[in-house]
């Protein structure tokens, strides 16, 4: 059972590029193959969004989370932690690193800081009471890094897979496919859509998958719109896998 939350998050509160994601949210829903949707009201603080989010969770089944910006994986992922222990390992494709820190931050905006975050160090309202442990995160596509950012991946020696016997929640910034625009920072040199969907079902192949977030679109073209109309319901099955819609 696929049960979708949607959730038109973004810091940037009533902005243009706000308004852009909450857009990219409901469409994301609307291509997502689910048995159950829930659309989790914007607005208010960051704990406050966490805290819906995490009440829509479902006790069982697949949940797949849609942003909005990727503050929206700080509840599922802190939930899945919760759920299986030192067992949850976290890939997160993004162009960008989320791993600053509030004094590392160039822009202090806390979808920068998300990963790091659940890592344990972030605003501490926000960090969670259980974190991750570095080495149950793996990386794929970033390619636009602050200096911190690149120094705490070196230091904690993060890198492109999960070690065995591990169960996976996946994070997808749609920021992480080559040549998309409609995000709010898109960078060159990222992830095909074929080469996204290859890596995930590798992941799937080695590890079961228990959640996904996708997050960061920002409705800008139409092109991109057929791309991600094509990709998402193929990314949602391979990740749900045996939670397919209609199965429980």
């Amino acid at each position: 059972m696929i049960t979708v939350i949607e959730v038109p998050r973004s810091q940037a509160a009533d902005t243009a590029p706000a308004r852009r994601l909450a857009d990219g949210a409901r469409f994301l829903a609307s291509v997502t193959p689910s048995d159950r949707q829930v659309r989790v009201p914007a607005g208010g603080t960051l704990a406050e969004t966490a805290a819906r989010v995490r009440a829509a969770l479902p006790s069982d089944g697949f949940p797949v989370v849609l942003g909005g910006d990727c503050a929206v994986s700080l509840a599922p992922v802190t939930a899945a932690v919760a759920r299986h222990g030192d067992r949850l390992g976290v890939v997160w494709y993004d162009a960008h690193g989320d791993l600053n820190t509030p004094e590392t931050s160039p822009s202090g905006a806390f979808p920068g800081m998300v990963l790091r975050t659940l890592l344990g160090e972030g605003p501490g309202a926000l960090v969670p009471a259980v974190p991750l442990r570095p080495a149950r995160v793996a990386v794929a596509g970033m390619r636009a890094l602050d200096p911190a950012e690149s120094a705490y991946l070196r230091a904690h020696g993060i890198g492109g897979t999960l070690e065995p016997g591990t169960v996976a929640y996946l994070h997808v910034d749609l920021d992480v496919l080559d040549g998309i625009t409609s995000v709010n920072d898109p960078q060159p040199g990222g992830l095909p859509p074929a080469q996204l969907l290859a890596h995930v079902a590798d992941v799937a192949a080695r590890h079961e998958i228990v959640g996904l977030t996708v997050a960061g679109y920002a409705p800008s073209s139409t092109v991109d719109e057929a791309t991600l109309r094509a990709l998402i319901p193929d990314l949602v099955r391979v990740c749900a896998g045996r939670h397919g819609p209609g199965r429980r």
